[in-house]
């Protein structure tokens, strides 16, 4: 597999990156350099991880994964998003909308949630001529780049939104879960 290829994967697999990272921005107006890398961080790590994962799995967990990814991604993320909405609506101190992305465990739901499909290339590269560090590598990147993005630009949209910011970020977590498990179910 060549590298535009890989890079076309790569992007793909960083939608959903890009989407929660915009919420993340949306909901989190004020956030510090190290709080701003931590969400490219750890989708990228995670998008990496799960696809070397994946690989070394090979064809054993392809089965047992495939028939139910959707529903833990729509899961996390209903879960999610409906917590960031039911916070922004029900508190309203500025620091108390804010702790929810910025918990290491929201953060790490979040990442595997939108990293369950860089497994699923993963385990399709054990059965194809892939150079798993050149993949693992590139879609870790790219998805870091894409989620930074994605935050950077959600701090531009949030402004716009003001105080309803996190309750429009957990509605878009609520509606990439419909979409994955969507795209799944039809």
């Amino acid at each position: 597999m060549d590298f535009s290829s890989l890079l076309v994967i790569a992007l793909g697999l960083s939608a959903d990156c890009f989407a929660v990272a915009l919420s993340s921005g949306i909901a989190r107006q004020k956030l510090s350099f190290t709080r701003l890398l931590r969400l490219p961080v750890i989708f990228g790590a995670f998008q990496a991880f799960m696809c070397v994962a994946g690989w070394l799995a090979g064809r054993t967990v392809v089965d047992f994964i495939a028939d139910y990814d959707h529903w833990i991604a729509f899961g996390l993320l209903l879960f999610i998003g409906g917590r960031m909405v039911w916070n922004s609506l029900h508190e309203h101190e500025e620091d108390a909308a804010g702790k929810n992305l910025s918990s290491w465990l929201v953060l790490l739901v979040l990442a595997l949630a939108t990293s369950i499909d860089s497994l699923a290339v993963g385990l399709s590269f054990a059965f194809l001529d892939v150079d798993v560090t050149l993949a693992a590598v590139t879609i870790g990147v790219t998805a870091l780049v894409i989620t930074l993005v994605g935050v950077l630009l959600g701090k531009r949209v949030g402004a716009l939104f003001g105080e309803r910011a996190e309750t429009v970020g957990g509605i878009i977590l609520i509606i990439i879960g419909l979409r994955i498990l969507l795209e799944h179910l039809l």
